[in-house]
């Protein structure tokens, strides 16, 4: 099954109110194994980049100034994204400003059917943990120790790991093969085979020898609780 994994940055919150993505990282995925493939560009927003955006992303205007505009990349963007189910941390936000973009260039927008929130994902299996993506990599093992600002790219490797992990690691579909070839014989030796023949129950009730040693140790205590 072919997944994308993907990530944004952006000028601000909302793209109804003048925001607009900066940055688009997509992660391919086959079986849940990374192919290599991937998909990264910066776009000239053709607007200021608001100084608490830039503290997140590190991206300044002057950076993207002479970057392409999203709609001269959106062809080779879409058909690298294809039909296949988008993954995404949070991604009701990704695909907002995604379909926004989208929507700005006169192509469709791109379905709830297709996403894939991890966010949720976390949430349901860790109830009232923390479901960052820093939070989920430091529960995972996933090394961000080069993660000094967000990137759409590096956030989406993260994210791949942590993916793999919250649908089950990397044993996921692992089946245990049934040796069909395997003889009579060595089938007999790993089940005891019913005889039919009945066999009395062990007794475990304490015999008169073990009775009188235990009334001689309750006599060595004293005052023994359950003897009152």
């Amino acid at each position: 099954m072919r997944e994308i994994i993907f990530d944004t940055e952006t000028t601000g919150l909302d793209p109804n109110t003048g925001d607009r993505m900066v940055e688009i990282g997509c992660i391919e995925m086959v079986n849940r194994v990374a192919t290599g493939r991937t998909f990264h560009e910066y776009f000239n927003p053709d607007r200021d980049m608001p100084m608490e955006a830039e503290k997140v992303h590190g991206l300044s205007a002057s950076f993207l100034s002479d970057k392409p505009r999203f709609a001269e990349k959106v062809e080779a963007l879409l058909e690298f994204l294809g039909d296949s189910p988008l993954v995404a941390h949070n991604a009701q936000f990704d695909f907002g400003f995604l379909n926004f973009e989208l929507g700005q260039c006169g192509h469709l927008a791109i379905g709830n059917d297709r996403m894939v929130d991890t966010l949720v994902l976390a949430r349901r299996r860790h109830p009232g943990a923390k479901h960052s993506l820093d939070a989920l990599c430091s529960r995972y093992g996933v090394d961000r120790s080069h993660r000094t600002l967000h990137g759409a790219l590096l956030d989406a490797e993260l994210l791949a790991q942590v993916y793999v992990e919250l649908t089950g690691g990397r044993q996921i579909g692992l089946q245990l093969a049934v040796d069909n070839t395997a003889s009579e014989s060595a089938v007999q030796t790993r089940f005891i085979p019913k005889t039919g023949e009945y066999r009395a129950p062990r007794p475990h009730a304490a015999s008169a020898e073990e009775l009188a040693r235990h009334k001689a140790f309750l006599g060595s205590l004293e005052s023994p609780l359950w003897t009152s």
